[in-house]
């Protein structure tokens, strides 16, 4: 089997890595696009003593530091950048990485200390650090999309364990417009399949078409949606779901939300 076989399976993957670190889907594609090329260009130095995800998520992370921006301790936020630009005085982006690598992509605490090329006990001391400057930064409204209701029962658990607000919690697509719009959130997290087969993305369509809203997708096919090929979701968690990954993308998700920034 050649590389880009096994690489393969492990993209959609790395694209939901990306887009959490960057907050958007085109720059998150972006970074993938330019690990697969430096892939291609030069297959010698793709690490051959590692697991092939593990030795593309080092290609990717070692692409991120060396042309990101956000990593620059003098990124100015009124130069048109991201709006993680406006919390970088109080939490990094390392620490980001470490949540995200070991919360969401379920990396272990020493692959982790692999990838950012560091020891298991700075990966430990930065995702909570992340944890406590996160949750301290952000609060919001949250709108549950799910018609599930053992599954709406834990989102909502965890959503009021970080702090947050449930403004309630949608089984159709009709009702989750008709919640929105009475109570305004600042978060929506929306499964894709929906009771009386309604889509959650029309639901969400339909909201953003009122007001914008940072939006997490819950789905048990996430690689459906992280094909790089079409306008996708930016944060997706794939059923069935770590608690600790429902918290990390929830903290990214308004961690690049303009509105939850804290005022000076």
């Amino acid at each position: 089997m050649s590389l880009g076989q096994d690489l393969a399976p492990h993209l959609p993957f790395l694209r939901r890595y990306a887009r959490a670190l960057t907050g958007t889907q085109k720059h998150g594609d972006a970074y993938v696009r330019q690990a697969l090329e430096a892939i291609v260009a030069a297959p010698q130095d793709f690490p051959r003593d590692v697991d092939v995800r593990l030795g593309l998520y080092r290609t990717f992370q070692r692409i991120w530091h060396s042309t990101n921006d956000i990593d620059r301790p003098d990124a100015d936020p009124s130069d048109g950048g991201s709006i993680a630009d406006a919390r970088l005085s109080q939490i990094t982006p390392r620490s980001r990485q470490a949540l995200l690598l070991t919360q969401l992509e379920g990396f272990t605490v020493e692959d982790a200390s692999y990838l950012m090329e560091t020891d298991q006990a700075e990966v430990e001391s930065l995702v909570a650090e992340a944890i406590e400057e996160i949750e301290r930064q952000t609060r919001a409204d949250v709108l549950i999309i799910e018609d599930e209701p053992i599954i709406a029962m834990d989102l909502e658990t965890i959503v009021r364990d970080l702090g947050h607000n449930v403004t309630g919690v949608a089984v159709t697509r009709d009702e989750a417009v008709a919640q929105a719009l009475a109570q305004r959130p600042g978060l929506v997290l929306a499964d894709i399949q929906l009771a009386d087969d309604s889509s959650g993305i029309d639901a969400v369509k339909d909201i953003l078409a009122e007001f914008s809203v940072p939006v997490i997708f819950i789905t048990a096919f996430p690689e459906r949606l992280l094909t790089g090929e079409r306008p996708e979701p930016t944060f997706l968690i794939t059923k069935p779901f770590q608690r600790s990954t429902v918290k990390a993308a929830i903290s990214q998700a308004l961690f690049f939300d303009l509105s939850t920034v804290p005022a000076e």
